[in-house]
């Protein structure tokens, strides 16, 4: 697991929030793509592919297209939490996916708040 400094989030194809104490690490790089985990500690919060061809979407609920991404939503304990997002580009990488792990309580709306940072550069 490599951890990622600054000038490499910095050099991410997208932009994010990290809240103190939480920490990108760079997965196994595929053809054309590359998947990142925003993590506190050991936990995952946050996974993040950029590549081709996205896996979207891996959870069921309402598809909602909103601020140049496609989302999913659910109501999870009577409050709507968006599960994961799609960003779709003309450039490489041509689709950033971005989804919060099965985490719960005050993880889960901290990894919802990080993913819902994220914006393609």
């Amino acid at each position: 697991m490599t951890v990622l400094d600054a000038p490499a989030i910095a050099a991410l194809p997208f932009a994010i929030d990290l809240p103190a104490g939480l920490s990108v690490t760079a997965g196994r790089p595929g053809p054309n793509f590359n998947i990142w985990t925003v993590r506190r500690g050991e936990q995952p919060l946050v996974m993040v592919y950029a590549g081709p061809a996205a896996q979207f979407p891996i959870y069921s609920g309402d598809m909602v297209d909103a601020g140049g991404r496609a989302s999913v939503v659910a109501v999870e304990g009577g409050r709507r939490v968006a599960l994961e997002h799609l960003f779709t580009r003309t450039t490489e990488p041509q689709e950033i996916h971005v989804w919060i792990t099965s985490v719960e309580g005050t993880d889960r709306a901290l990894a919802e708040r990080v993913g819902q940072s994220v914006d393609p550069r």
